[in-house]
């Protein structure tokens, strides 16, 4: 599977899209490439919440490995949603090129270093790492695929998935969360909001007993994605999603003008529900400065 990231994330193919060796390189020699800004850990995110689920063709049994590669240092916080994977007992290599920050890339990557780790100064000197990123690879999933299958749950249902995600009292910086907890409850919940347009992820941990949260604050008029994904000791079951714009703040009303004379105006207008002030902006028409 591969997706591609700026400030939005966009899936180019699933894991399961494609079966052959030939069909993936066609793939990319395919790929139209998506430039913007640096939002690795926005990426991260997305990876977990739509690459890595059933119905992107994630088995719940096989090893989960992420390989980042970036030329860049990250404008979000990469090392808050790299460690959410790694918690999961997703490994995740890190490749940088040209301008990528090696300290960034060391944060994100999973131990040990020396094997997860790859920095090069331009895009031609990545063919000299592929032949070592290929056997660590391959050794690891090999390593960790002798672990006996009775380790993972295989019913991702109602055994171990939330179900019934509602979301209310909306307003202009916050909203209710609350979801009917799966039949085994989790160890704990990861409750994970950022705006779909772009932004830094921000995530609540709470304790598997819970089943409701309050987000505050958030920004006002903005569409958030919500995602609330169980963790258990061995697996995490898969999670409740939903979206939901958060309410504009009120605006003040019925501006009026009253008791003008040769340099003072006096206004008024109806209040603005939970404005605690006010700015007053004020110039001479048509191309007056600001006062």
């Amino acid at each position: 599977g591969l997706s591609q990231y700026s400030s939005d994330p966009r899936t180019e193919w699933d894991l399961s899209a494609y079966s052959t060796r030939e069909q993936v390189l066609e793939a990319i020699r395919n790929l139209r490439y998506k430039g913007g800004n640096t939002f690795t850990g926005l990426a991260l995110t997305h990876v977990l919440e739509q690459n890595l689920k059933p119905d992107a063709g994630a088995r719940l049994e096989a090893e989960k490995l992420v390989i980042l590669l970036t030329d860049g240092k990250s404008q979000d916080d990469a090392n808050l949603a790299a460690q959410t994977l790694k918690n999961l007992g997703i490994e995740i290599f890190a490749i940088g090129v040209k301008n990528a920050d090696e300290a960034e890339l060391k944060q994100v990557a999973s131990e040990p270093l020396e094997l997860t780790v790859y920095n090069v100064l331009d895009f031609p000197l990545l063919s000299s790492v592929v032949g070592k990123l290929t056997q660590v690879l391959c050794t690891r999933i090999k390593e960790k695929s002798n672990k006996e299958m009775s380790d993972f749950p295989v019913n991702t249902g109602p055994h171990l998935s939330p179900t019934d995600l509602k979301i209310s009292a909306v307003t202009s910086k916050s909203m209710n969360l609350t979801w009917s907890p799966p039949l085994r409850p989790p160890k704990k919940y990861r409750v994970v909001y950022y705006p779909s347009k772009g932004g830094t992820p921000r995530e609540v941990v709470l304790d598997g007993a819970v089943s409701s949260l309050q987000l505050s604050n958030l920004t006002s008029h903005t569409e958030y994605l919500v995602s609330v994904l169980p963790v258990y000791d061995t697996a995490a079951g898969d999670g409740l999603r939903g979206v939901t714009s958060t309410l504009p703040l009120s605006p003040p009303r019925s501006l009026r003008v009253s008791e003008l004379s040769h340099n003072s105006i006096r206004l008024s207008w109806k209040a603005a529900q939970g404005a605690t002030n006010y700015l007053v902006l004020c110039s001479a028409a048509p191309d007056g400065a600001e006062d």
